[in-house]
Protein backbone atom coordinates (compact mmCIF):
# COMPACT_ATOMS: atom_id res chain seq x y z
CA UNK A 1 0.00 0.00 0.00
CA UNK A 2 0.48 0.86 0.60
CA UNK A 3 -1.13 -0.23 2.32
CA UNK A 4 -3.00 1.64 5.23
CA UNK A 5 -4.27 3.98 12.09
CA UNK A 6 -2.23 4.77 15.17
CA UNK A 7 -1.87 4.65 17.71
CA UNK A 8 -0.07 3.00 20.18
CA UNK A 9 0.08 4.93 23.78
CA UNK A 10 3.05 6.26 23.64
CA UNK A 11 2.07 8.80 20.64
CA UNK A 12 -1.86 8.95 20.78
CA UNK A 13 -1.54 12.42 21.75
CA UNK A 14 0.44 13.41 18.37
CA UNK A 15 -3.00 12.63 16.51
CA UNK A 16 -5.25 15.65 17.04
CA UNK A 17 -6.14 16.88 13.77
CA UNK A 18 -5.93 20.22 13.38
CA UNK A 19 -8.83 22.39 11.33
CA UNK A 20 -7.98 25.30 9.18
CA UNK A 21 -11.64 26.95 8.94
CA UNK A 22 -12.43 29.50 6.71
CA UNK A 23 -15.90 31.12 6.75
CA UNK A 24 -18.10 31.32 4.15
CA UNK A 25 -21.70 30.96 3.00
CA UNK A 26 -23.23 27.69 2.67
CA UNK A 27 -21.87 25.21 -0.35
CA UNK A 28 -22.55 22.19 -1.95
CA UNK A 29 -25.72 20.20 -2.82
CA UNK A 30 -29.04 19.80 -0.76
CA UNK A 31 -29.45 17.94 2.44
CA UNK A 32 -29.89 14.19 2.02
CA UNK A 33 -28.24 14.55 -1.18
CA UNK A 34 -24.90 11.90 -1.58
CA UNK A 35 -21.98 13.13 -0.38
CA UNK A 36 -19.31 13.37 -3.55
CA UNK A 37 -15.73 12.72 -2.10
CA UNK A 38 -13.11 13.76 -4.61
CA UNK A 39 -9.72 11.33 -4.96
CA UNK A 40 -6.65 11.16 -7.39
CA UNK A 41 -6.45 7.56 -6.34
CA UNK A 42 -6.76 5.12 -10.14
CA UNK A 43 -8.73 2.03 -10.11
CA UNK A 44 -7.42 0.14 -13.40
CA UNK A 45 -8.37 -3.91 -14.22
CA UNK A 46 -5.94 -5.31 -16.51
CA UNK A 47 -4.28 -8.30 -18.35
CA UNK A 48 -1.78 -7.65 -15.33
CA UNK A 49 -4.09 -7.27 -12.42
CA UNK A 50 -7.82 -8.45 -13.22
CA UNK A 51 -9.01 -8.07 -9.96
CA UNK A 52 -8.16 -4.91 -8.29
CA UNK A 53 -10.92 -4.95 -5.51
CA UNK A 54 -10.89 -8.61 -4.47
CA UNK A 55 -9.99 -8.98 -0.80
CA UNK A 56 -7.02 -11.98 -1.83
CA UNK A 57 -5.48 -9.51 -4.14
CA UNK A 58 -6.07 -5.81 -3.24
CA UNK A 59 -2.81 -4.08 -1.21
CA UNK A 60 -2.39 -0.63 -2.15
CA UNK A 61 -4.30 2.30 -0.15
CA UNK A 62 -6.56 3.38 -3.08
CA UNK A 63 -8.50 -0.12 -3.07
CA UNK A 64 -8.25 -0.69 0.30
CA UNK A 65 -10.30 2.11 1.16
CA UNK A 66 -13.11 0.96 -1.59
CA UNK A 67 -13.26 -2.29 0.60
CA UNK A 68 -13.09 -0.64 4.51
CA UNK A 69 -16.69 0.47 3.38
CA UNK A 70 -17.54 -2.83 1.51
CA UNK A 71 -16.22 -5.70 3.56
CA UNK A 72 -16.47 -6.55 7.22
CA UNK A 73 -13.56 -7.63 9.31
CA UNK A 74 -13.37 -9.35 12.59
CA UNK A 75 -11.55 -6.44 14.07
CA UNK A 76 -11.74 -2.18 12.99
CA UNK A 77 -9.61 0.73 13.92
CA UNK A 78 -11.55 2.67 15.69
CA UNK A 79 -12.19 6.24 15.56
CA UNK A 80 -9.52 8.25 16.62
CA UNK A 81 -7.30 5.09 15.66
CA UNK A 82 -5.81 2.86 18.75
CA UNK A 83 -6.13 -0.44 19.16
CA UNK A 84 -8.03 -2.35 17.26
CA UNK A 85 -11.69 -3.22 18.59
CA UNK A 86 -14.44 -6.10 17.45
CA UNK A 87 -16.37 -5.27 14.47
CA UNK A 88 -17.83 -8.40 12.67
CA UNK A 89 -16.72 -10.34 16.44
CA UNK A 90 -18.63 -10.10 19.15
CA UNK A 91 -15.25 -10.53 21.33
CA UNK A 92 -11.69 -11.18 20.27
CA UNK A 93 -8.55 -12.09 22.13
CA UNK A 94 -5.77 -14.99 22.73
CA UNK A 95 -6.80 -17.39 25.04
CA UNK A 96 -3.35 -18.78 25.62
CA UNK A 97 -0.21 -16.94 27.54
CA UNK A 98 2.06 -17.69 24.42
CA UNK A 99 -0.16 -15.69 21.65
CA UNK A 100 -0.85 -18.51 19.34
CA UNK A 101 -4.04 -19.07 19.44
CA UNK A 102 -6.36 -16.17 19.17
CA UNK A 103 -10.67 -16.90 18.76
CA UNK A 104 -13.52 -14.33 18.07
CA UNK A 105 -16.97 -15.21 18.83
CA UNK A 106 -19.19 -13.34 16.21
CA UNK A 107 -21.82 -11.00 16.83
CA UNK A 108 -25.49 -12.60 16.39
CA UNK A 109 -27.62 -12.74 13.49
CA UNK A 110 -24.66 -11.15 11.63
CA UNK A 111 -25.80 -11.06 7.61
CA UNK A 112 -24.09 -9.94 4.21
CA UNK A 113 -25.74 -7.41 2.42
CA UNK A 114 -27.76 -9.74 0.51
CA UNK A 115 -29.26 -11.52 3.79
CA UNK A 116 -27.19 -14.65 3.76
CA UNK A 117 -25.95 -15.29 7.22
CA UNK A 118 -22.47 -14.58 8.02
CA UNK A 119 -21.26 -17.58 9.55
CA UNK A 120 -17.56 -19.03 11.36
CA UNK A 121 -17.17 -21.04 7.96
CA UNK A 122 -17.43 -17.90 5.56
CA UNK A 123 -14.67 -16.84 7.78
CA UNK A 124 -12.54 -19.71 7.69
CA UNK A 125 -13.35 -19.26 3.88
CA UNK A 126 -12.10 -16.05 3.53
CA UNK A 127 -9.19 -16.53 5.36
CA UNK A 128 -8.24 -19.72 3.99
CA UNK A 129 -9.13 -18.11 0.65
CA UNK A 130 -6.25 -15.72 0.62
CA UNK A 131 -3.36 -17.62 2.15
CA UNK A 132 -4.28 -20.15 -0.83
CA UNK A 133 -4.13 -18.09 -3.78
CA UNK A 134 -1.22 -16.29 -2.91
CA UNK A 135 -1.73 -13.30 -4.85
CA UNK A 136 1.67 -11.53 -6.71
CA UNK A 137 0.40 -8.63 -4.50
CA UNK A 138 1.59 -10.08 -1.90
CA UNK A 139 -1.10 -8.96 1.21
CA UNK A 140 -1.11 -12.56 1.64
CA UNK A 141 1.69 -12.54 3.86
CA UNK A 142 -0.22 -10.41 6.66
CA UNK A 143 -1.76 -13.83 7.15
CA UNK A 144 1.64 -15.43 7.01
CA UNK A 145 1.52 -16.92 10.92
CA UNK A 146 -1.74 -18.38 10.55
CA UNK A 147 -0.88 -22.33 10.34
CA UNK A 148 -4.63 -23.41 10.57
CA UNK A 149 -8.28 -22.09 10.82
CA UNK A 150 -10.67 -23.87 13.15
CA UNK A 151 -14.48 -23.24 13.41
CA UNK A 152 -16.49 -24.07 16.67
CA UNK A 153 -20.10 -24.07 15.61
CA UNK A 154 -21.49 -21.49 13.22
CA UNK A 155 -20.00 -18.22 15.49
CA UNK A 156 -16.53 -18.99 16.75
CA UNK A 157 -13.97 -18.99 15.05
CA UNK A 158 -10.56 -20.19 16.58
CA UNK A 159 -7.02 -19.29 14.65
CA UNK A 160 -3.79 -21.46 15.45
CA UNK A 161 -0.64 -19.91 14.73
CA UNK A 162 2.55 -21.07 13.56
CA UNK A 163 4.39 -18.66 16.24
CA UNK A 164 3.61 -16.03 18.72
CA UNK A 165 2.15 -12.34 17.14
CA UNK A 166 0.79 -10.04 19.40
CA UNK A 167 0.36 -7.64 16.17
CA UNK A 168 -2.50 -10.41 15.02
CA UNK A 169 -5.54 -8.66 16.17
CA UNK A 170 -4.47 -5.95 13.79
CA UNK A 171 -3.43 -8.06 10.62
CA UNK A 172 -7.46 -8.98 11.62
CA UNK A 173 -8.30 -5.23 10.57
CA UNK A 174 -6.99 -5.36 7.42
CA UNK A 175 -9.00 -5.78 4.18
CA UNK A 176 -7.39 -9.13 3.26
CA UNK A 177 -9.00 -10.79 6.31
CA UNK A 178 -12.30 -9.50 5.29
CA UNK A 179 -15.11 -11.72 5.38
CA UNK A 180 -16.77 -12.16 1.92
CA UNK A 181 -19.37 -14.81 0.97
CA UNK A 182 -18.76 -18.10 -0.59
CA UNK A 183 -21.80 -17.74 -3.26
CA UNK A 184 -19.67 -14.61 -4.58
CA UNK A 185 -16.37 -15.73 -4.26
CA UNK A 186 -14.35 -18.89 -6.00
CA UNK A 187 -12.36 -20.58 -3.57
CA UNK A 188 -9.22 -20.99 -6.14
CA UNK A 189 -9.57 -17.81 -8.01
CA UNK A 190 -9.50 -13.96 -7.58
CA UNK A 191 -12.70 -12.14 -8.51
CA UNK A 192 -12.13 -9.97 -11.59
CA UNK A 193 -13.74 -6.77 -12.27
CA UNK A 194 -15.14 -4.42 -9.69
CA UNK A 195 -18.12 -6.10 -7.87
CA UNK A 196 -17.68 -6.32 -4.27
CA UNK A 197 -20.12 -7.91 -2.13
CA UNK A 198 -19.54 -8.38 2.01
CA UNK A 199 -20.95 -6.93 4.81
CA UNK A 200 -19.56 -3.34 5.56
CA UNK A 201 -21.47 -0.06 6.05
CA UNK A 202 -22.09 -0.05 2.44
CA UNK A 203 -23.06 -2.06 -0.55
CA UNK A 204 -21.15 -0.53 -4.15
CA UNK A 205 -21.94 0.22 -7.24
CA UNK A 206 -19.46 0.86 -9.96
CA UNK A 207 -19.18 3.21 -13.04
CA UNK A 208 -17.03 2.14 -14.82
CA UNK A 209 -15.56 3.23 -18.22
CA UNK A 210 -12.26 2.05 -19.85
CA UNK A 211 -11.37 -0.55 -17.57
CA UNK A 212 -11.35 2.15 -15.13
CA UNK A 213 -13.30 2.53 -12.19
CA UNK A 214 -14.46 6.50 -12.65
CA UNK A 215 -17.10 6.76 -9.88
CA UNK A 216 -17.91 3.88 -6.81
CA UNK A 217 -21.04 4.81 -5.20
CA UNK A 218 -21.71 3.84 -1.54
CA UNK A 219 -25.23 3.11 -0.04
CA UNK A 220 -26.31 2.15 3.64
CA UNK A 221 -26.22 -1.50 3.98
CA UNK A 222 -29.71 -2.18 6.19
CA UNK A 223 -28.16 -5.38 7.43
CA UNK A 224 -24.79 -4.20 8.49
CA UNK A 225 -24.46 -5.08 12.46
CA UNK A 226 -21.12 -4.01 13.52
CA UNK A 227 -19.42 -1.24 15.59
CA UNK A 228 -19.33 1.70 12.98
CA UNK A 229 -22.19 3.87 12.70
CA UNK A 230 -22.53 5.64 9.19
CA UNK A 231 -23.79 8.97 9.26
CA UNK A 232 -24.88 9.34 5.75
CA UNK A 233 -26.93 7.48 3.66
CA UNK A 234 -24.79 7.59 0.34
CA UNK A 235 -21.37 8.48 -0.23
CA UNK A 236 -19.71 8.99 -3.92
CA UNK A 237 -16.27 8.35 -4.53
CA UNK A 238 -15.14 10.08 -7.68
CA UNK A 239 -11.60 9.50 -9.25
CA UNK A 240 -9.75 12.16 -11.03
CA UNK A 241 -7.09 12.09 -13.62
CA UNK A 242 -5.04 14.59 -11.39
CA UNK A 243 -5.33 16.77 -8.42
CA UNK A 244 -5.81 19.86 -10.70
CA UNK A 245 -9.15 18.66 -12.13
CA UNK A 246 -10.21 17.11 -8.61
CA UNK A 247 -9.59 20.83 -7.09
CA UNK A 248 -11.84 22.79 -10.07
CA UNK A 249 -14.49 20.31 -8.98
CA UNK A 250 -14.26 21.09 -5.20
CA UNK A 251 -14.44 24.85 -6.12
CA UNK A 252 -17.23 24.13 -8.42
CA UNK A 253 -19.10 22.30 -5.73
CA UNK A 254 -19.24 19.28 -7.79
CA UNK A 255 -17.54 17.65 -4.77
CA UNK A 256 -17.85 18.35 -1.49
CA UNK A 257 -14.45 16.15 -0.18
CA UNK A 258 -11.46 16.88 -1.29
CA UNK A 259 -8.84 13.94 -0.69
CA UNK A 260 -5.71 11.73 -0.97
CA UNK A 261 -3.56 13.30 -2.85
CA UNK A 262 -3.65 16.93 -3.95
CA UNK A 263 0.14 18.69 -4.56
CA UNK A 264 1.98 21.07 -1.93
CA UNK A 265 0.83 24.09 -3.74
CA UNK A 266 -2.74 23.37 -3.44
CA UNK A 267 -2.50 22.98 0.26
CA UNK A 268 -0.70 25.61 0.85
CA UNK A 269 -2.86 28.00 -1.24
CA UNK A 270 -5.91 26.09 0.73
CA UNK A 271 -3.70 27.13 4.49
CA UNK A 272 -3.21 31.05 3.49
CA UNK A 273 -6.57 31.50 2.28
CA UNK A 274 -8.58 33.80 5.12
CA UNK A 275 -11.87 33.96 3.24
CA UNK A 276 -13.58 30.51 1.87
CA UNK A 277 -15.96 28.24 1.80
CA UNK A 278 -13.62 25.30 1.94
CA UNK A 279 -11.89 24.18 5.20
CA UNK A 280 -8.98 22.14 5.04
CA UNK A 281 -8.06 20.02 7.87
CA UNK A 282 -4.33 19.44 8.58
CA UNK A 283 -3.53 15.93 10.56
CA UNK A 284 -0.59 13.28 11.63
CA UNK A 285 -0.29 10.33 8.79
CA UNK A 286 2.19 7.74 8.82
CA UNK A 287 2.90 7.58 4.69
CA UNK A 288 6.41 7.25 4.18
CA UNK A 289 8.71 7.21 0.96
CA UNK A 290 11.37 5.45 0.23
CA UNK A 291 13.45 4.05 -2.51
CA UNK A 292 13.88 0.24 -3.18
CA UNK A 293 16.78 -1.58 -4.69
CA UNK A 294 16.47 -4.80 -6.78
CA UNK A 295 19.94 -6.32 -4.92
CA UNK A 296 20.07 -9.03 -7.57
CA UNK A 297 20.92 -6.11 -10.40
CA UNK A 298 23.91 -5.92 -11.35
CA UNK A 299 24.14 -1.84 -11.05
CA UNK A 300 23.27 -2.14 -7.01
CA UNK A 301 24.32 -5.63 -6.67
CA UNK A 302 27.70 -4.44 -4.72
CA UNK A 303 26.04 -3.09 -1.30
CA UNK A 304 28.72 -0.06 -1.64
CA UNK A 305 26.86 1.72 -4.42
CA UNK A 306 24.12 1.39 -2.38
CA UNK A 307 25.61 2.68 0.71
CA UNK A 308 26.70 5.77 -1.24
CA UNK A 309 23.79 6.93 -2.55
CA UNK A 310 22.33 6.91 1.12
CA UNK A 311 25.55 8.74 2.04
CA UNK A 312 24.80 11.63 -0.73
CA UNK A 313 21.09 11.77 -0.75
CA UNK A 314 20.47 14.98 1.24
CA UNK A 315 16.64 14.15 2.79
CA UNK A 316 16.31 17.96 4.75
CA UNK A 317 17.37 19.48 0.76
CA UNK A 318 14.81 17.47 -0.94
CA UNK A 319 11.59 17.64 1.56
CA UNK A 320 12.57 21.56 1.86
CA UNK A 321 12.49 22.12 -2.20
CA UNK A 322 9.27 19.94 -3.12
CA UNK A 323 7.24 19.31 -0.16
CA UNK A 324 8.07 22.11 2.53
CA UNK A 325 6.43 22.08 6.06
CA UNK A 326 4.13 18.76 4.60
CA UNK A 327 6.79 16.24 6.10
CA UNK A 328 9.87 15.51 7.39
CA UNK A 329 12.79 13.41 6.79
CA UNK A 330 13.03 10.16 7.59
CA UNK A 331 15.89 8.24 8.85
CA UNK A 332 14.54 4.57 9.20
CA UNK A 333 11.62 2.62 7.78
CA UNK A 334 9.89 3.08 10.78
CA UNK A 335 8.20 6.66 11.50
CA UNK A 336 9.46 8.79 13.77
CA UNK A 337 6.01 8.57 15.61
CA UNK A 338 5.88 4.82 15.70
CA UNK A 339 7.06 3.09 19.21
CA UNK A 340 10.62 1.09 18.12
CA UNK A 341 11.23 3.85 16.01
CA UNK A 342 15.63 4.58 15.45
CA UNK A 343 17.38 6.93 13.57
CA UNK A 344 19.38 3.97 12.40
CA UNK A 345 20.50 5.73 8.66
CA UNK A 346 21.41 9.22 10.33
CA UNK A 347 23.42 7.19 12.99
CA UNK A 348 24.97 5.67 10.61
CA UNK A 349 25.99 8.09 7.92
CA UNK A 350 25.60 11.76 9.55
CA UNK A 351 25.12 14.51 7.36
CA UNK A 352 25.31 14.07 3.81
CA UNK A 353 29.01 13.34 2.37
CA UNK A 354 30.28 13.25 -0.53
CA UNK A 355 33.51 12.30 0.11
CA UNK A 356 32.60 9.45 2.60
CA UNK A 357 30.29 8.44 -0.17
CA UNK A 358 33.58 8.44 -2.89
CA UNK A 359 35.53 6.27 -0.39
CA UNK A 360 32.91 3.88 0.07
CA UNK A 361 33.03 3.18 -3.75
CA UNK A 362 36.62 3.45 -3.78
CA UNK A 363 36.96 0.46 -1.52
CA UNK A 364 34.82 -1.77 -3.02
CA UNK A 365 36.52 -1.17 -6.24
CA UNK A 366 33.89 0.17 -7.96
CA UNK A 367 34.66 2.95 -10.97
CA UNK A 368 32.45 6.92 -10.68
CA UNK A 369 30.06 7.66 -12.31
CA UNK A 370 27.69 4.52 -11.46
CA UNK A 371 24.89 4.37 -14.63
CA UNK A 372 21.35 4.31 -12.90
CA UNK A 373 17.82 4.58 -13.72
CA UNK A 374 15.44 6.03 -11.18
CA UNK A 375 12.07 4.46 -11.76
CA UNK A 376 8.85 6.62 -10.44
CA UNK A 377 5.27 6.08 -10.47
CA UNK A 378 3.48 9.25 -12.07
CA UNK A 379 0.09 8.63 -11.25
CA UNK A 380 0.08 7.17 -7.55
CA UNK A 381 1.58 9.00 -5.01
CA UNK A 382 0.75 13.07 -6.18
CA UNK A 383 1.58 15.13 -8.60
CA UNK A 384 5.08 16.08 -6.53
CA UNK A 385 6.44 12.96 -7.14
CA UNK A 386 8.16 14.14 -10.78
CA UNK A 387 9.84 16.93 -8.99
CA UNK A 388 10.86 14.72 -6.04
CA UNK A 389 12.83 12.49 -8.35
CA UNK A 390 14.32 15.76 -10.38
CA UNK A 391 15.93 16.65 -7.16
CA UNK A 392 17.25 13.62 -6.14
CA UNK A 393 18.91 12.49 -9.62
CA UNK A 394 20.04 16.63 -8.99
CA UNK A 395 21.62 15.81 -5.80
CA UNK A 396 23.35 12.40 -7.07
CA UNK A 397 24.64 13.67 -10.37
CA UNK A 398 25.89 16.56 -8.59
CA UNK A 399 27.75 14.37 -6.50
CA UNK A 400 30.32 13.17 -9.28
CA UNK A 401 29.72 9.56 -8.67
CA UNK A 402 26.80 8.83 -10.00
CA UNK A 403 25.12 9.33 -13.04
CA UNK A 404 21.42 9.00 -13.02
CA UNK A 405 18.51 9.71 -14.99
CA UNK A 406 14.63 9.10 -14.31
CA UNK A 407 11.90 7.50 -16.04
CA UNK A 408 8.28 7.90 -14.86
CA UNK A 409 5.65 5.06 -15.44
CA UNK A 410 1.76 5.15 -14.41
CA UNK A 411 0.84 2.65 -11.42
CA UNK A 412 -0.74 0.19 -13.69
CA UNK A 413 2.31 -0.34 -15.46
CA UNK A 414 4.60 0.86 -12.64
CA UNK A 415 4.19 -2.19 -10.24
CA UNK A 416 3.63 -5.21 -12.51
CA UNK A 417 7.00 -4.33 -13.73
CA UNK A 418 8.64 -3.89 -10.00
CA UNK A 419 7.06 -6.87 -8.79
CA UNK A 420 8.67 -9.01 -12.27
CA UNK A 421 11.97 -7.43 -11.18
CA UNK A 422 12.43 -5.02 -14.01
CA UNK A 423 13.45 -1.89 -12.13
CA UNK A 424 17.00 -1.50 -10.41
CA UNK A 425 15.71 1.46 -7.99
CA UNK A 426 12.47 2.40 -7.90
CA UNK A 427 10.55 5.14 -5.58
CA UNK A 428 7.30 3.70 -3.63
CA UNK A 429 5.42 4.90 -0.64
CA UNK A 430 4.28 3.22 2.51
CA UNK A 431 0.54 3.68 3.61
CA UNK A 432 0.70 1.10 7.02
CA UNK A 433 -1.59 -2.07 7.09
CA UNK A 434 -1.56 -1.32 10.98
CA UNK A 435 0.51 0.97 13.03
CA UNK A 436 2.94 -0.91 14.89
CA UNK A 437 6.59 -0.66 13.66
CA UNK A 438 6.52 -4.89 12.56
CA UNK A 439 4.60 -3.10 9.54
CA UNK A 440 6.99 -0.87 8.16
CA UNK A 441 9.79 -4.14 8.41
CA UNK A 442 8.16 -7.03 7.55
CA UNK A 443 6.57 -6.44 4.67
CA UNK A 444 9.53 -5.11 3.25
CA UNK A 445 12.24 -7.78 4.40
CA UNK A 446 10.47 -11.08 5.15
CA UNK A 447 9.81 -14.00 2.85
CA UNK A 448 6.86 -13.20 0.36
CA UNK A 449 7.32 -9.49 0.71
CA UNK A 450 5.34 -6.90 -0.56
CA UNK A 451 7.97 -5.70 -3.11
CA UNK A 452 9.04 -9.22 -4.30
CA UNK A 453 12.79 -7.84 -3.15
CA UNK A 454 15.20 -10.72 -3.60
CA UNK A 455 17.11 -9.62 -0.56
CA UNK A 456 17.14 -11.81 2.39
CA UNK A 457 18.87 -11.24 5.84
CA UNK A 458 18.27 -14.60 8.35
CA UNK A 459 18.90 -13.03 11.33
CA UNK A 460 16.23 -10.30 10.65
CA UNK A 461 13.88 -13.35 9.22
CA UNK A 462 14.39 -16.41 11.51
CA UNK A 463 15.15 -13.99 14.81
CA UNK A 464 14.67 -10.80 15.19
CA UNK A 465 10.65 -10.40 13.19
CA UNK A 466 9.59 -13.56 15.51
CA UNK A 467 11.44 -12.35 18.29
CA UNK A 468 10.05 -8.46 17.89
CA UNK A 469 5.63 -10.36 17.60
CA UNK A 470 6.33 -12.24 20.89
CA UNK A 471 6.28 -8.81 23.00
CA UNK A 472 2.76 -8.08 23.70
CA UNK A 473 4.21 -4.93 24.96
CA UNK A 474 5.73 -3.44 22.06
CA UNK A 475 7.80 -1.09 24.09
CA UNK A 476 9.94 -4.55 25.12
CA UNK A 477 9.95 -5.28 21.25
CA UNK A 478 12.39 -1.50 20.43
CA UNK A 479 15.63 -3.98 21.43
CA UNK A 480 14.43 -6.37 18.45
CA UNK A 481 13.28 -3.38 16.28
CA UNK A 482 15.93 -1.34 16.31
CA UNK A 483 18.34 -4.30 15.72
CA UNK A 484 16.26 -4.55 12.50
CA UNK A 485 16.50 -1.47 11.74
CA UNK A 486 20.47 -1.40 11.92
CA UNK A 487 20.89 -3.72 9.66
CA UNK A 488 18.75 -2.29 7.04
CA UNK A 489 20.58 0.43 7.16
CA UNK A 490 24.03 -1.45 6.76
CA UNK A 491 22.77 -3.27 4.09
CA UNK A 492 20.58 -0.67 2.43
CA UNK A 493 17.58 -2.86 0.39
CA UNK A 494 15.64 0.11 0.93
CA UNK A 495 16.41 4.11 1.27
CA UNK A 496 14.15 6.06 3.20
CA UNK A 497 13.37 9.77 2.40
CA UNK A 498 10.29 11.10 4.32
CA UNK A 499 7.32 10.51 6.13
CA UNK A 500 4.30 12.95 4.95
CA UNK A 501 1.08 14.96 6.96
CA UNK A 502 -2.57 14.44 5.05
CA UNK A 503 -4.82 16.70 4.54
CA UNK A 504 -8.51 16.65 3.76
CA UNK A 505 -10.45 19.66 2.11
CA UNK A 506 -14.31 20.27 2.19
CA UNK A 507 -16.46 22.44 1.50
CA UNK A 508 -18.39 24.48 4.47
CA UNK A 509 -21.75 22.52 4.84
CA UNK A 510 -19.76 19.14 5.33
CA UNK A 511 -19.12 17.66 8.61
CA UNK A 512 -17.17 15.16 9.97
CA UNK A 513 -13.68 16.14 8.14
CA UNK A 514 -11.55 15.45 11.13
CA UNK A 515 -12.40 11.89 11.18
CA UNK A 516 -12.31 11.12 7.46
CA UNK A 517 -9.48 10.18 7.07
CA UNK A 518 -7.35 8.09 9.97
CA UNK A 519 -3.54 8.56 10.34
CA UNK A 520 -2.61 5.70 8.01
CA UNK A 521 -4.93 7.46 4.98
CA UNK A 522 -7.84 5.07 5.82
CA UNK A 523 -10.63 6.57 4.28
CA UNK A 524 -13.91 6.70 6.79
CA UNK A 525 -16.58 7.40 4.72
CA UNK A 526 -19.17 6.77 7.24
CA UNK A 527 -18.07 9.66 9.69
CA UNK A 528 -19.21 12.17 6.99
CA UNK A 529 -22.47 14.05 6.79
CA UNK A 530 -23.85 17.10 5.85
CA UNK A 531 -24.75 19.90 7.93
CA UNK A 532 -24.99 23.79 7.59
CA UNK A 533 -22.70 25.98 5.97
CA UNK A 534 -22.13 29.13 7.76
Amino acid sequence: MNRKTLVLPAVAGLLTPVLAACGGSSSGGKSGDAIVVGTTDRFTASSEAPAPVDPAYAYDVGTWNILRQTVQTLMVQPRGDGSPEPEAAESCGFTDTGNERYACKLRKDLKFSNGDPVTAAAVKFSIDRARAIKADSGVFALLSTIDTVETQGDNEVVFHLKTADATFPFKLSTPVAGIVNPKDYEKNKLRNGFQVDGSGPYTMQAEVKNNELVKATFTKNPNYQGLLAPKNNTVQLESFADADAMSAALDKGDIDVMTRTMSPDQIRKLQNKTSSNVNLVDMPGLEIRYLAFNTDAPTVKTKAVRQAMAQIVDRAALVAKVYGTQAEPLYSLVPATITGHSNSFFNKYGDPSVAKARTLLSKAGITAPVKLTLHYTTDHYGPATPKEFEVLKQQLNDSGLFDVSVQGTTWDKFRPAEQKGQYDVYGMGWFPDFPDADNYLAPFLDKDNFLGSPYANTEVRNTLIPQSRRAADRLTASKSLADIQDIVAEDVPILPLWQGKQYVATRDNITGSEYAMNSSSTLQLWELSRGVGG
